[in-house]
């Protein structure tokens, strides 16, 4: 019976054949100790010389890293597994035999597994990481579908952009001018007027010139959009999310946050309600411990981190100044030099995970940001209708996977969150 290693846990005290790769192996006398990987997970194939073929035992012991195989034996509990269970095989038949294979099991420089991403993707650390990525992605579904969310699909190809376009890609579109985009937004905004909750996955591009840890030129973001919703309702949206994809991560990637050595009990308090402060006491509180910033100016990293450090929560920092955010923030009531939005800030120095805000519903202030940030009528003369026709209170924010995923995972570097990252001097492979 062929199976895969994530189904072995059916067919214990059975005989089965797995198709795996030997990512490593060592041998003592004369038993042989198979590490195999197949895509779904990682299990250990005991080769006993008194139980299988001479020609057999000698191609357990010789076979080199990253060779295909097909493996047959019986499934047996082993309590000291990571997955617990072991194989005990019965015959061994080699597919394909790799030589020279560039990563061994000795440390590499991170260049190093940058130019190799393609092979470095089948280590079980890596794996592992794509695995809580899938689940975040699948969780999110869920989330949004039971929710009552509408999936929507934004063009990746735009005229225009949510937030400028200093950092924009330009290509041409036949005889006009168009840019790779940095935000679904704009679009989701009129998505939801017709559908009322809606949600995009997608790929959005930046073209920024930073080399920190936290930061990718293409990334995915989950970006929900809701009508007749407010700022505080949306934040409850939010905080109800980001626990449920924690805890779903959790539940369901048990084995991976092992392979990770994630301190999992930093995520089991991941909880709504998050805790929150002003951008105003944050800069009180920045001010008091020594940090240099003034009121108007943007967090940085160091600003960000000192901050979650007084929760053991992710925290919203909410009411930036209208100066530092983007164009379609509708302001704070009486209050207009601040505006109706809030950052949510990952614990452990991961950063910004979440951005959003309510969304000006007010055709003529709409305007008067077009004046102030020099945007074209023409271009952007679509947005302004969804003011002009039938407008309301809504609501609505973007949640960077890669940044989330680093978070949930404990990586480092946000080059390990996504299969194929695009970084400033990385276009290959």
């Amino acid at each position: 019976m062929k199976i895969t290693i994530s189904e072995v846990g059916k067919y214990v005290g059975e005989t089965v054949k797995i198709g795996a790769w030997l990512a490593n192996k060592r041998s003592s006398g004369k038993i042989a100790f198979l590490q195999l990987r197949d895509g779904t997970g990682f299990i250990q194939g005991v080769v006993v010389k008194a139980e299988v073929e001479e020609e057999g035992f000698k191609l357990a012991k010789e076979m080199t890293q990253e060779s295909s195989l097909f493996v047959t034996g019986e499934v047996r509990e082993d309590d000291r597994a990571p997955s617990g269970y072991e194989l005990t095989v019965t015959s061994v038949e080699l597919i394909h035999e790799a030589t020279d294979y560039p990563i061994t099991p000795k440390e590499h420089g991170p260049e190093f597994l940058m130019d190799h991403r393609h092979l470095w993707l089948r280590s079980k650390r890596q794996h592992a990481v794509m695995k809580v990525r899938n689940e975040i992605i699948r969780a999110t579904y869920e989330f949004f579908n039971e929710q009552g969310f509408v999936k929507v699909d934004p063009p990746i190809l735009t005229g225009s952009s949510a937030e400028g376009t200093t950092n924009l890609f330009h290509t041409k579109y036949f005889d006009e001018d168009a840019y790779l985009s940095q935000s679904g937004q704009l679009y989701m905004e009129a998505a939801a007027m017709a559908l009322g909750k809606v949600f995009s996955f997608g790929p959005t591009f930046r073209a920024e010139k930073s080399k920190t840890r936290r930061h990718l030129i293409e990334f995915w973001m989950i970006e929900p959009e809701m009508a007749f919703m407010d700022h505080e309702e949306s934040l409850e949206v939010q905080e109800q999310y980001v626990s449920f994809v924690v805890q779903s991560v959790l539940a369901n990637c048990k084995l991976e946050l092992q392979a990770l050595e994630r301190d999992t009990s930093k995520l089991e308090n991941v909880q709504a309600p998050f805790p929150r402060i002003s951008y105003d006491d944050a800069i009180d509180m920045l001010k008091e411990e020594g940090h240099e910033i003034e009121w108007g100016e943007d967090f940085g990293a160091p600003h960000e981190t000192a901050i979650a450090e007084k929760f053991d929560k992710p925290v919203f920092i909410t009411n930036y100044p209208a100066d530092i955010k983007a164009f379609y923030m509708k302001p704070v009531p009486g209050r207009e030099e601040v505006v109706l939005c809030a950052d949510l800030i990952a614990p452990e120095g991961y950063g910004e995970i979440i951005g959003g805000s309510q969304r000006i519903d007010d055709e003529e202030l709409l305007k008067q940001r077009y004046d102030e940030h020099n945007l074209s009528l023409d271009a952007y003369q679509w947005y302004l209708d969804l003011r002009k026709y039938g407008s309301v209170p809504h609501s609505g924010f973007g949640l960077g996977l890669e940044r989330t995923v680093a978070w949930l995972s404990g990586v480092e570097h946000v080059r390990e969150t996504i299969p194929f990252p695009r970084l400033l001097n990385r276009l290959y492979p």
